[in-house]
């Protein structure tokens, strides 16, 4: 059987295993390229980071830090200032709100402190799922996944995924298939190998160290 077909007739865990092994490999130390120092501020990079790039975010935040280092100082801005600093983020507008009530909330039931836990997060303005999955992976090496549209996309074509129509669909396959204690870093390897290799449009299937598992190599 040609090598190139060889992927269509992998199991699932073959798939995994292929995988998690190869990103132990080259890849076991995978974190986010978002810019931060303390976990209030690793949120409010992850909830500017919608619709917009870490390159963007991370020229953006020192200038908020420096003004906004706490959810104290921000709980006070006033939004306009807020979005002063934010205007070249995509959708400013909602942001500088979210930021400004994500603070507020932060200082009434948390004392400033940003909550470890998915239910609690997401009560905060402007944080979803998908935010408070890489807030409590990142801060906490909690075993859940944020899925973007690079680990949708990467997941899918590796066949990691199979029939998953929505992000949720995504999120449940991998956590039921990736070990607990890996899916915090399997979250890094999936969204860096689709920002870098497994592009959208044009994916570098020629230095992509994948191919054997992959089902979107087979078809191109």
């Amino acid at each position: 059987m040609p090598v190139k077909l060889r992927a269509f007739f992998m199991t699932k865990k073959q798939r995994y295993t292929f995988f998690i092994n190869y990103f132990l490999e080259h890849a076991p130390n995978a974190e986010t390229e978002l810019l931060y120092d303390n976990p209030f501020q690793l949120l409010v990079a992850v909830i500017l980071s919608a619709q917009c790039t870490d390159k963007r975010v991370n020229i953006t935040t020192p200038a908020i830090f420096a003004k906004y280092p706490d959810a104290k100082a921000m709980s006070n801005a006033i939004i306009d200032d807020i979005f002063t600093l934010i205007k070249s983020i995509s959708y400013p507008n909602n942001k500088a709100k979210h930021l400004a009530g994500m603070s507020k909330m932060l200082m009434e039931k948390y004392n400033g402190n940003v909550p470890m836990t998915v239910s609690e997060l997401i009560e905060l303005p402007g944080v979803g799922r998908k935010t408070a999955n890489v807030v409590t992976s990142v801060i906490d090496n909690q075993p859940n996944m944020a899925v973007d549209t690079h680990v949708f996309r990467v997941s899918a074509r590796l066949g990691l995924t199979t029939l998953a129509k929505t992000p949720e669909a995504c999120e449940k396959q991998l956590i039921k298939n990736i070990p607990k204690e890996l899916v915090y870093k399997a979250h890094h390897w999936l969204i860096l190998h689709g920002r870098y290799i497994c592009l959208a449009r044009k994916p570098k299937c020629e230095v992509c160290g994948l191919k054997q598992i992959c089902k979107f190599y087979v078809l191109i």
